[in-house]
């Protein structure tokens, strides 16, 4: 083999010595090697939930307080003060109700006015967002006062500011369609009628723009929302006798077999002073007893209204639990706030604004109030509070 020729087959033997790999040898001791992590499982989801419904009456808008917001130097209108004194305790709601008893429809839709054809500015939407409102209930007597066109902008001024309205509807699928709202994984739906629109006919064709009280249509709707996944279903009725401060016939029947169908909370309102609210049971599942309540009526959240006991309100607040292993969801607590609606002059204005009686009375330190108030305010929380209470009883509803 010539000497070329060995030094090529040397060349190719070294090549093909670097490919091969040598087998890597463990240098660590067995007993030293890291353990394998065993999979971590899943967080178990909570077997209990629990959500805090807070609902108010009527959220009315007279010329009085219209003008009471109005900025002269801004040319614009604020009702931030309205509920700027109960902010802390509406923001402590998953959901917050109340019933919107005036159009939003727009200056151009004949003015802002009060009684007895309402119509306020949107900016009152505004307010109400600000303060923690996230439900409001359109379904009303004054639900008709800018005919369709005020139903139509009413609710599209609520949509724009998130805020979530049933009891009037721009279609006939708008209407169809039941309110859930889940919060805390608790499904809440919210269903929302009224006795009448004071007379002004509803367009032809088109009784989908209110909702008017047809039990044997609640009763279907309470079944839907509960086919819809409902585990609590609260229903607002407008309904009862202006100024009258115990429910009358109508009111209690309806409301009884309304629960008796299915409902959990009804929220009263419409006759502007406060009603007592009943808790109720019922036979439930399993044998269990199933609560309900209802409130007849929850006065007058804000107004002009100058009518004895008109200026008192309350906020009704109402906790609820779901346990998800049993599938079973309760009424917890109920716990009735009482509220005065204070008119008071400031810069040449008349202002408004909503004040919790039984924490004024306790802090006794408003710097808008007189020494001399505070007496009177007293008086008010304790007429309330035997009021609200005097139709609560604890025995099963016949």
């Amino acid at each position: 083999m010539d000497f070329r020729r060995l030094l090529s087959v040397i060349a190719m033997l070294s090549i093909a010595s670097c490919n091969i790999q040598t087998p890597k040898t463990n240098t660590q001791p067995t007993e030293s090697r890291s353990p394998i992590a065993a999979p971590v499982p899943a967080k178990p989801k909570s077997e209990i939930e629990e959500a805090k419904l807070i609902a108010v009456g009527d959220i009315m808008m007279h010329s009085t307080q219209t003008r009471s917001g109005y900025d002269a130097k801004k040319q614009t209108y604020n009702f931030d003060s309205f509920f700027a004194p109960v902010k802390s305790i509406l923001s402590t709601g998953d959901w917050v109700i109340g019933n919107l008893e005036t159009p939003l429809a727009g200056e151009d839709a004949g003015g802002y006015t009060g009684y007895p054809l309402f119509n306020a500015p949107a900016q009152l939407a505004d307010a109400a967002k600000k303060a923690g409102f996230n439900i409001l209930t359109t379904a009303n007597n004054h639900a008709l006062d800018r005919g369709e066109k005020g139903v139509i902008r009413t609710i599209a001024n609520l949509r724009d500011r998130q805020i979530a309205s049933t009891g009037t509807a721009r279609s006939a699928a708008e209407a169809s369609r039941i309110l859930i709202s889940t919060k805390n994984n608790i499904s809440l739906a919210i269903l929302a009628y009224t006795y009448g629109t004071n007379g002004i006919p509803i367009p032809q064709g088109k009784n989908y723009l209110v909702s008017l009280i047809d039990e044997k249509k609640i009763v279907k709707d309470i079944a839907k929302a509960r086919k819809q996944g409902a585990d609590i279903i609260a229903i607002s009725l407008h309904f009862g006798n202006e100024y009258e401060r115990q429910p009358n016939t109508q009111q209690k029947q309806l409301v009884e077999n309304l629960l008796k169908a299915g409902a959990d909370i009804i929220l009263g309102s419409h006759p502007h002073v406060v009603q007592p609210y009943k808790i109720f049971k019922f036979p439930g599942r399993n044998g269990k007893t199933r609560k309900a309540v209802a409130i007849y009526s929850m006065g007058n959240f804000i107004s002009g209204q100058t009518k004895n006991y008109t200026d008192l309100g309350v906020i009704f607040q109402v906790n609820i639990r779901k346990k998800t292993t049993e599938k079973t969801t309760e009424i917890t607590g109920i716990t009735p706030i009482p509220t005065w609606v204070h008119c008071y002059p400031l810069n040449n204005q008349i202002k408004y604004r909503i004040l919790a009686l039984e924490q004024t009375v306790t802090k006794k330190k408003d710097s808008l109030l007189a020494n001399s108030q505070y007496p009177v305010l007293e008086t008010y929380l304790q007429q309330m509070k035997n009021h609200l209470n005097s139709l609560k009883s604890q025995k099963k509803s016949k």
